[in-house]
């Protein structure tokens, strides 16, 4: 596991919403901005996690509003923000992370069952149009702010073995990052998207006890292991923080080269 982002950034007194925070990438990234001091509302549909801040006691454990919620739900996730906004009084960060990817269901566009379409895209892109409908006006009147929104290398690749509506959406989650970061930029909102490769969460549990697949994809990174949810923590961190203060309507990947890698190259080992 990767270290944690650079000590010196201290978001205290700021606040953020965070969701998919239940697990994974959203767990860690709320982990450390609570580490770093923010308020952090912690949206996911699971149940709250037995460890949040650190030790679970005390002031991270305080200032850690854990909401289970589905986020396909606009009301419910008005209602969370809102809250947590009059609680605080103020928002600064959002952190779009929440993901579903329906190995079994989904597939290519000719084949893939529509039950796995809907779900794929309600969660991954119709939720995050929920979160930010409803964070971005409460961000401005907070003087602006950051989003951040997870998407992922397949959004601008093709796959052998497709999974068309996790691609779909997550292009869509890139495509309105890019269109939030100009429409609100003058009002102090900045907006960009992280594009992970394979890093290890529950999303990828498929990986955990087959290690012919394991050892296939490391194969395929030219650093030679798979993300971790640190790595991606860290990365959402610093797009909060005012070190990337002139970084708006972009993405960044963070896939240990694989998409660098020449289309050729699996290939040649075999």
């Amino acid at each position: 596991m990767c270290a944690s982002f650079v000590e010196g950034v201290d978001f205290t007194g700021r606040s953020a919403v965070v969701t998919g925070a239940g697990g994974g990438m959203g767990l860690q990234i709320s982990r450390e901005l609570l580490r770093l001091g923010a308020d952090v509302l912690m949206l996911d549909v699971k149940p709250r996690p037995d460890a949040i801040g650190p030790g679970a006691t005390g002031d991270a454990g305080a200032r850690a509003v854990y909401a289970p919620t589905d986020i396909t739900d606009e009301t419910a996730v008005a209602s969370a923000i809102e809250g947590f906004f009059t609680k605080t009084g103020r928002l600064d960060f959002l952190g779009n992370v929440a993901g579903l990817n329906m190995w079994d269901l989904d597939g290519s566009v000719v084949d893939g069952q529509r039950e796995a379409w809907d779900r794929t895209i309600d969660v991954n892109l119709t939720a995050m149009r929920h979160t930010l409908r409803h964070a971005v006006p409460l961000m401005i009147r907070s003087g602006g702010g950051s989003a951040v929104q997870v998407s992922s290398i397949q959004c601008v690749r093709g796959d052998p073995m497709p999974q068309d509506a996790y691609q779909v959406s997550k292009a869509g989650v890139l495509a309105l990052s890019k269109s939030i970061a100009i429409q609100f930029a003058a009002n102090g909102i900045r907006s960009n998207a992280i594009l992970p490769g394979v890093v290890v969460t529950p999303m990828q549990a498929r990986l955990d006890n087959n290690n012919d697949m394991r050892n296939m994809v490391v194969d395929m990174i030219p650093l030679r292991r798979l993300g971790d949810a640190q790595d991606i923590a860290n990365l959402c961190v610093f797009l909060f923080s005012d070190l990337s203060s002139f970084i708006t309507g972009t993405e960044i990947v963070a896939d240990g080269g694989m998409l660098a890698l020449p289309p050729y190259a699996a290939l040649a080992k075999a």
